[in-house]
Formats: C-alpha cells, structure tokens, sequence
C-alpha cells in the first residue's frame, strides 16, 4: 500500500511539473520575433544585397547626354558621348568620369566642376541615346538570351519570360550573377525549387539592370547519355 501511495505521489509531481513548462512556453512564444520580422542588415558593407533595387538609370559607356545652362546657355552641349573609359570631355573644364552615375549624380558632378568657372551654375542633363536596361538567361531554360528589362521584375518571372524550366533543369540551384564593379560580379544560388514548393515568393530577388540567372543541368540529365538504350541494352551516347 506504501509503494502504491509513493508511486502517485511521484506521478502527481511530474504532472504538476509537466503543466509549468507548458505554462511556461507560451509566453515566451509569445514575445518571440514575428514571422514576417526583417532579418537585420550585415555588418559588412561588401556584400550586395539582392533583395533590394534601384530603378535610376546608371551612365554606360556609349551614352550620349545634353547639357543645358539655364543662365549661361553659350555653354549648352549636345549629344555629349560617355567614352570607353568612362570619361567624358565637356568645353572649359578638364574631362571628368561619369559612367556608374545616375542622372542627378551627374548633374550634380557637373555643377560642382563648373562652380570653378561660372557662379552658381544651373545645370539640367538630359539623356538622349542609352543602354535599355537588360537581363540575360542562360543555361537549362526553353529560351535563353537577352531580355528587355522593362519593369520591376522578379528572377521567378524572368525565367517564365525565358520560357520556363527545361526538364534538364536543376531549379533548386539558380545561380543569380550580379556586377558590383569593373573587376567584381558577385553570385547568389536561390532555391526556386523551394519557393514554388511552399508557395512563397518572398525571397524572389528583384533583378537589377545587368542581372544574369543561370540555370544549371540536374544530375539526371548529366548522366542520361551514359545511361543504357532500351533497345541495344548497353551503354551508349544518346544523341
């Protein structure tokens, strides 16, 4: 009778301990991160981030620009062209480097080398021959090539305009190539596989002017012309 009144006194603890974890947890569920909270920004200032965009146009090599001089108009220039260096040569200041500029940086640029020779200059810069901004898809997709960056346009909507997945596609591995600079493209593999899976796009990256998206061949494909003919029953290339 002991051993039985001992073992419910040892049963009855371990359930009233059981009941205050368990009262416990959900507060603390409670106070956590939201699901939908913004992972903070990385420390480093060297990596690109992907998920953000910046639809102004930046000055290429092989742009052409007026420029107009509300008070001085003896210094208006037309089809003012962005050389191979990405330099450009304007009349009484010494040549300056425009290329990865957008318009009012530009703007901007100007009027601070011509407040050197003229008071207060009002300057207006208006582009006339430019690159249309652009994306390149390539590998394992039913259309590779070079597209027309017209709008916002996410890389799963990019592929769709591609053509879509070949069944050689291996979607899990998209390799997103960004240029951050003359001597740096960075990559990012995104999981579209995942994305359709879920249903959710919320990592869908945003495309930047420039923006290439390589799909790679899955396993499968990289091994089916080894793989044994139904007909001849060895291995052999299929063709």
């Amino acid at each position: 009778m002991k051993n039985w009144l001992f073992l419910v006194a040892i049963a009855l603890t371990v359930m009233t301990a059981q009941l205050r974890c368990s009262g416990q947890s959900e507060p603390q569920a409670a106070t956590g991160p939201a699901v939908n909270q913004t992972p903070p920004a990385s420390s480093s200032g060297n990596n690109p981030e992907f998920h953000s965009r910046d639809s102004r146009y930046h000055i290429e090599p092989g742009d052409t620009f007026d420029i107009n001089f509300e008070l001085s108009p003896e210094f208006n220039q037309q089809a003012v062209a962005v050389q191979p260096d990405g330099f450009v040569t304007v009349h009484g200041i010494s040549d300056i480097k425009v290329q990865g500029k957008t318009v009012p940086e530009l703007t901007e640029a100007l009027r601070t080398a011509y407040s050197k020779i003229l008071n207060n200059p009002q300057i207006s810069v208006v582009l006339k021959d430019f690159q249309k901004p652009y994306f390149i898809a390539d590998g394992q997709v039913a259309r590779p090539g070079k597209y027309d960056l017209r709008s916002d346009t996410t890389l799963t909507e990019a592929i769709a305009m591609a053509g879509g997945f070949l069944d050689s596609a291996k979607h899990s591995q998209v390799v997103l190539y960004r240029k951050v600079d003359a001597t740096w493209t960075s990559a990012e593999l995104i999981d579209v596989k995942k994305m359709e899976n879920e249903r959710n796009y919320r990592e869908d990256p945003f495309l930047h002017p420039g923006d290439m998206l390589f799909v790679p061949k899955n396993r499968l494909s990289k091994v089916k012309p080894f793989l044994p003919t139904g007909s001849v029953g060895a291995f052999a290339p299929v063709f």
